[in-house]
């Protein structure tokens, strides 16, 4: 059975749930109506009980890209004239991650290419992550004047530490698969080809398995490396704000838009 959204899917197999982001021609980016699809997906599948088990992947090239830069205009405003970016990661992006984070279920991100901005913090804030060799993870909120925001800087410290956090954060370049694996950021990766066999044989074999263990393990964990998440998260939904004030993120859109290199502090 797939419960079909405009931007998403919601495949049941048995005990287990696939949720697929759905916009491949947008490299699945998020725009505000992919993040509502999503938000009532992870809520359908965190609230059904016959649900085990549960993937979240993308359709075609990307796992996800990010935010969508051209999904700003329906945004409001905030009154220093910024975009309200705080009402979206707030009500929308927050309730999507920690409901991942904190449903009692085991849940594999299946990277099956480029997982960027909210993108990755989406893929991290999973339990198992496995990774494409073609995949990839990006902070690239740097290269448009903004900070991480949904957890990532949190998440990634969790798995790799801040050095790596920090690097991830300042430099927005593209961290491969394969040193993705090293860090400790995913747990596997595998041919492109395989991906898909491998993924779903493991989700099956969490969804058969003690339900009840592994969400005992999970609560472990969210309580000594997640308990200040909900505090974390609201900082970041703060300094991001300011972010989305300034002129460096104008001219950071602007430049993504002209596609040009960004000229900031001018």
């Amino acid at each position: 059975m797939v419960l079909v959204y405009e931007t998403v899917e919601l495949e049941r197999r048995g005990a287990a749930a696939i949720i697929r982001l759905n916009r491949p021609a947008a490299l699945n980016a998020w725009n505000h109506q992919l993040g509502l699809d999503l938000l009532d997906a992870v809520r359908a599948a965190a609230d059904d009980d016959e649900v085990r088990a549960v993937c979240v992947t993308g359709s075609g090239r990307a796992f996800s890209s990010g935010a969508d830069l051209n999904d700003l205009a329906g945004r409001g405003t905030t009154p220093e004239g910024g975009i309200d970016v705080r009402t979206t990661l707030d009500e929308v992006y927050h309730p999507i991650l920690t409901t991942l984070r904190r449903m009692p279920k085991p849940v594999i991100a299946a990277l099956n290419g480029p997982a960027v901005g909210i993108g990755c913090s989406l893929a991290l804030s999973c339990d198992l992550l496995i990774a494409a060799e073609s995949a990839y993870m990006m902070l690239a909120f740097v290269n448009i004047g903004l900070v991480p925001d949904g957890g990532a800087l949190a998440l990634v410290c969790a798995r790799a530490g801040s050095g790596r956090a920090t690097e991830m954060a300042m430099l927005g370049r593209r961290v491969a698969a394969s040193k993705l694996l090293q860090w400790g950021l995913v747990d596997a990766v595998l041919p492109d080809h395989e991906l898909g066999e491998h993924v779903d044989a493991e989700l099956d074999a969490l969804a058969a398995g003690p339900t009840a263990s592994y969400a005992g393990s999970k609560r472990q964990i969210n309580a000594w490396m997640y308990a200040d998440l909900d505090a974390q998260l609201a900082l970041e939904a703060g300094i991001q704000q300011e972010m989305a004030n300034s002129d460096d993120f104008r001219e950071g859109v602007a430049a993504f838009r002209e596609k040009r290199a960004p000229r900031f502090g001018r």
